[in-house]
């Protein structure tokens, strides 16, 4: 842009627009067998208000990779093996649950493997049944 001044000086202003292309990419959590939670929970009252407040926070979550999970839910541990499994605590400890996770091209899929208390859980891992379990 240039301007014209009365006293015959040209002045030259620049603009310039500096824009950035930001890509926001969400990998939304399609949460598989969810009736496997309402099932357990119709079972096991006290944990009811903990396990609504979990399938809220998955709904909202956008992960990207596994230590995702990790900062969504800070307990959750992730199992070695490379079979792609979490495990959450849920109600202070006092239950537990095993999914199974995949990285999809668009979505993060989370599949129930198994629900229940914490002694169960331990009972479970006492013969190695945390990385292989698909019951519920």
């Amino acid at each position: 842009m240039v301007a014209n001044i009365d006293n015959g000086v040209d002045l030259k202003y620049e603009i310039s627009f500096v824009f950035y292309t930001v890509s926001i990419f969400c990998m939304r959590v399609h949460l598989i067998k969810k009736q496997t939670i309402q099932n357990y929970v119709d079972g096991h009252a006290p944990g009811k208000s903990s396990f609504e407040n979990w399938v809220t926070t998955v709904k909202y979550a956008d992960w990207e990779t596994p230590e995702d999970i990790r900062r969504t839910f800070g307990s959750a541990d992730l199992l070695g093996q490379g079979n792609n499994r979490v495990v959450f605590n849920i109600g202070g400890n006092s239950y537990r649950m095993i999914c199974k996770y995949h990285f999809g091209s668009s979505r993060v899929h989370l599949f129930v493997c198994w629900i229940g208390t914490h002694a169960e859980y331990d009972e479970l891992c006492n013969h190695g049944g945390q990385y292989t379990v698909n019951e519920n």
